[in-house]
């Protein structure tokens, strides 16, 4: 009978949170994402059900002393073994941040526009196509990834090996997965002067059926790059209700 009950209130904590996470994102939009605020809009792009973080540390730089001139190795330098001749170690652990969000949920690009908006103050005329482009179902599932970092030399490491990667170099290490099933990349787009960040576009059907649904659960995305980064975040479907519809 103990356990009965314990399992009763573990459900209904979870239906309760479920619906406590879905109704703070209807109440976001009570007045309309033409009204947010720009602390409205960046609470989407950073911490809601379709945008979340992962931030690498790397403790080498803590200990790095250029004693040896790269530039006269048998190996050619790169471009890290020259920058570290020139500026040294920053004597500190380094952090690069990865921001990871469901580009083609329209709450995410909704945030966008109201930003650039905002910011940017654009003609009428420039405005409406910018608001179309936010209000416009997406065809695929587009994730992006947008790097950041106060060291810019860990930055450019980084951006290079965004810039330069292609599908078929991420196509087998970089999928959606429900339920042990993996959807594996469609299309690669490497980061614009948008600011929008990486996209990496995954099929909506998989099998002739939604890949996510509202009884997914749980959805992971994961991205190996070669001799890089490893970006590896879940989301949890329940709550990316927006307008009363699963957005993704």
């Amino acid at each position: 009978m103990k356990n009965l009950v314990l399992c009763l209130s573990l459900i209904f904590a979870v239906m309760i949170s479920s619906v406590a996470a879905s109704s703070v994102w209807a109440q976001k939009n009570e007045k309309g994402w033409t009204k947010w605020t720009k602390k409205e809009a960046e609470k989407v792009l950073s911490n809601s059900p379709w945008s979340q973080d992962q931030t690498d540390t790397d403790m080498s730089e803590m200990f790095f002393s250029p004693t040896t001139d790269p530039t006269k190795r048998a190996a050619p330098p790169t471009q890290r073994d020259q920058d570290r001749l020139a500026q040294g170690a920053t004597n500190q652990s380094v952090n690069v941040k990865f921001v990871i969000r469901f580009f083609s949920a329209r709450p995410v690009r909704q945030a966008l526009i109201r930003l650039l908006e905002l910011e940017n103050n654009p003609s009428p005329d420039v405005l409406a196509r910018m608001r179309d482009f936010a209000n416009l179902p997406s065809n695929d599932i587009i994730i992006t990834v947008v790097t950041e970092s106060t060291d810019q030399r860990s930055l450019r490491a980084v951006m290079q090996l965004f810039n330069s990667a292609a599908t078929g170099t991420l196509k087998n290490d970089t999928y959606l997965e429900r339920n042990s099933k993996r959807h594996f990349l469609s299309e690669y787009v490497p980061p614009g002067k948008d600011g929008f960040g990486a996209r990496f576009v995954f099929k909506r059907l998989l099998d002739e059926k939604p890949f996510i649904a509202d009884n997914t659960g749980e959805v992971r995305f994961y991205s190996k790059f070669d001799k890089g980064p490893k970006i590896d975040r879940r989301f949890k479907v329940a709550e990316m209700v927006y307008n009363g519809e699963l957005e993704y």
